[in-house]
This record gives C-alpha cells, sequence and structure tokens, in this order.
C-alpha cells in the first residue's frame, strides 16, 4: 500500500473563506449563523443558518458559465481552484490519466430543483425547462466541471451519502491512491442547501435548532439544552497525492492520510444507533486500517451535530473504542461555529483538522452553557476556548441519514 499525503487545501465556510481565515476563525470560536437572506423566512419555524458570505462566484468563474451552475457547484469549483493553487501542481508536469475528481455532496442542485423546476410548472401546463436543468440538478456534475476545468482524465465520480459524503470521497480517494490507481485526486465536497425546501423539510422533521431569538448561540453540542442543529453551506477541498509523487515535486505536505473506516447503523432512516454501534465499528475499522493503538489518537473531531440523541450516541461510541485513553483525548465539534454543512461538513471539519495539527491548537466547542448529565463530566470537550496542544493524529467522525458513518484519521507527517 502506498502513502498518501495532503499537498493542497481549499474551504469556503460559513465562518471565512480561505486556510488563513478559516484557521483564525476557529481559534477564535467565531459563530457563522444569522437570520436568513436568502429568501424571506419570517413564516418559518426556524429563521436563521450559518450562510456563506463574501463569495462571488465571478471570482473564480466565466459569468456565463455561473450561470449555467447551481451554487453547490460554483462552491466546488471555486474550493478546487484555491486547493489546485495552493498545492503548486504544474499540470503540464503530471500524467493527467492519472490524475481523478471524487466529491461528494448530500443533496446537489437543490436550489435548482427549487427554483426551475417549480417555476417550469406554472402557466397553461407547456413545458418551460431550460436545457441546463438536468446538468444544474445532478450531484456528479460537480466532479465533472472539476475534471473538465483542469483536464483531469483519471478516476471521476461523485459520493451521495448524506451528512458522510464527503468523508466517503476522501476515503474513496485515498484507496484509489494506495491501490496504485491514481497518483493524484482533488477530493471534498460541497453543498447549498440554504432554502425554503431545505431549512422547511428540515424543520419539519424536528431537526433544526428554533432558538430564534438567540442564533449565535443555537448551536449548542454536548450543551444539556441542545435543541437541534443550525444548517450550514459551504465547500472543502483537498488535493490527496502519493507520497513519493509529492516528494519528487517538492510539495508542501500538510499531513498524512493513513486509515478511514465505513460502516452503516442499519438501524433506523434518520436516528443514530443509540448506542452508537455504527460509529464504534468505523473508529475500530479505521484505526485497524491505519495501524495504529487507540493512545496514538490526541484529537476528535466529532459529527455533533448539537442533536439530542447523536451526541449521546457518539460519546458512547468513543468510549468504548478508547476507554480510558477517553479522558486524554481532546473532543470537539467545529460544528458548533459553522453549523452543519450536510454533504460538505466532513471535509470541511477535516480540514479544520489538518489546519489544528499544523499549528498546535484545538479548536473549540463553543455555546457550551449547561453540562449534560447524561455525559461524563471528565471528558475533555474543549468548551467555548481553543486549547494550545501538539497533535501527532486525530480522527474526523462523519455520520449521514441513512445510517452512514465514515472514519478518518489524518496524522502529522
Amino acid at each position: 500500500m502506498r502513502r498518501v499525503v495532503i499537498t493542497g487545501i481549499g474551504v469556503l465556510s460559513p465562518i471565512g473563506n480561505g486556510l488563513d481565515a478559516y484557521r483564525d476563525a476557529l481559534r477564535e470560536g467565531k459563530s457563522g449563523a444569522g437570520p436568513i437572506t436568502r429568501f424571506d423566512a419570517s413564516l418559518f419555524k426556524t429563521r436563521f443558518v450559518c450562510e456563506l458570505k463574501n463569495f462571488n462566484p465571478e471570482d473564480y468563474i466565466d459569468k456565463k458559465e455561473a450561470r449555467k451552475l447551481d451554487p453547490f457547484a460554483q462552491y466546488a469549483l471555486a474550493v478546487a481552484d484555491m486547493a489546485m493553487k495552493d498545492s503548486g501542481i504544474n499540470l503540464e508536469a503530471v500524467d493527467k490519466t492519472r490524475f481523478g475528481v471524487i466529491w461528494g455532496s448530500g443533496i446537489g442542485g437543490f436550489y435548482t430543483l427549487e427554483t426551475d423546476i417549480s417555476e417550469a410548472a406554472l402557466g397553461n401546463g407547456t413545458p418551460r425547462y431550460s436545457p441546463f436543468l438536468i446538468p444544474k440538478l445532478i450531484s456528479d456534475i460537480a466532479p465533472g466541471h472539476i475534471s473538465i476545468k483542469y483536464g483531469l482524465m483519471g478516476i471521476n465520480y461523485g459520493t451521495v451519502s448524506a451528512c458522510a459524503s464527503s468523508s466517503h470521497a476522501l476515503s474513496n480517494a485515498f484507496d484509489y491512491i494506495r491501490l496504485g490507481k491514481a497518483d493524484l485526486m482533488v477530493t471534498g465536497g460541497s453543498e447549498a442547501a440554504v432554502t425554503k425546501a431545505g431549512v422547511g423539510g428540515f424543520s419539519s422533521m424536528k431537526a433544526l435548532s428554533e432558538r430564534n431569538d438567540d442564533y449565535l448561540t443555537a448551536s449548542r453540542p454536548y450543551d444539556k439544552d441542545r435543541d437541534g442543529f443550525v444548517l450550514g453551506e459551504g465547500a472543502g477541498a483537498l488535493i490527496l497525492e502519493e507520497y513519493e509523487h509529492a516528494k519528487k515535486r517538492g510539495a508542501t505536505i500538510y499531513a498524512e492520510v493513513c486509515g478511514s473506516g465505513l460502516t452503516a447503523d442499519a438501524y433506523h432512516i434518520t436516528a443514530p444507533h443509540p448506542d452508537g454501534l455504527g460509529a464504534k465499528n468505523a473508529m475500530e475499522l479505521a484505526l485497524t486500517e491505519a495501524k495504529m493503538n487507540k493512545e496514538d489518537i490526541d484529537y476528535i473531531n466529532t459529527h455533533g451535530t448539537s442533536t439530542p440523541l447523536g451526541d449521546i450516541a457518539e460519546v458512547k461510541a468513543i468510549m468504548k473504542v478508547f476507554g480510558e485513553h477517553s479522558y486524554n483525548l481532546n473532543i470537539s465539534s467545529t460544528k458548533s461555529m459553522t453549523g452543519h454543512l450536510l454533504g460538505a461538513a466532513g471535509v470541511i471539519e477535516i480540514i479544520a483538522g489538518v489546519l489544528a495539527i499544523k499549528h498546535d491548537f484545538i479548536p473549540p466547542t463553543i455555546n457550551h452553557f449547561t453540562d449534560d448529565p447524561e455525559l461524563d463530566p471528565k471528558l475533555n470537550f474543549t468548551f467555548n476556548q481553543a486549547q494550545e496542544r501538539r497533535i501527532n493524529a486525530f480522527l474526523s467522525n462523519t455520520f449521514g441519514f441513512g445510517g452512514h458513518n465514515s472514519s478518518v484519521i489524518i496524522k502529522r507527517c
């Protein structure tokens, strides 16, 4: 098995666009929540989200082409551009048939689905659909556009596993490189679900916080009074590269991907297994694949969505896997700051962990006010303030509706 390293990163998040802004916001414990500006939400039960801010697609995409893309694909092209530039890859000097793209999105063209289809249905029934409707809508169009832009002719497809989509994309890309089927991969995920249907649908499920009068502190993972997640949007991209290939071209190496575990709860379409069984299995598989002991892990960036059931189940799983070492871990949920980016959650949380390795700090779990009696008070959830710590390896958990579980381990290289 060949070694796989990260040599380029791009990020668009509700708390900062670009690596420096994202890192600073994570360290400061900044909340990305605010009132919805995308549409009139005055009649909705939840009237706030974590929107992407200060994003202009024309900074990355030709204006005419941008109009043919759903926002989720615009975000994908933007972060891929950031990551490619950050990696310093000379495309004329690499074999593009061994350079692929695997991209995750839980929903894909949600904005297009809501606007283009509903508008076309109005009138006398005469079909008035755009020829770009289907290409804007489908989730796999994002990796397609990335490959076309850079002429990448290797493995190319999309992953769809709800909130685990981008973690699955990374895990697949990691496997193809270490198995020798690719040398480089662009991987990550994007999501743009801040729409009427997105907010209304999750609200109807009772999944969203309704703390409208205190939205900045609404995302409260592990707090006794948590009442649901805060919807977010954005994207993250990583350039994965075979280690010797990266060394040969003198690439800057951020960290090494060394293991992943992918499992199913086989329990319920939305609720987690109450004992975190699928999550436990995923973490154990990741440790086995990485050839690591549980004591080698310093930090866990949890799925931690701020839902009553999910937070408890994940902590149960962590304690079953790590035992007494659980008390030596730093644990945190960066969703307390960014909100929940659905299919893009995994990659921006992995990027948070990579930044933590590079800059020796643990991003906090903000908005903690009241201890939950169901959680062991001796666990270090990194509440409210970042902590300085050298991290040699971290684990990132991402779980999706349908019972999809992904655990990824990244270590210092």
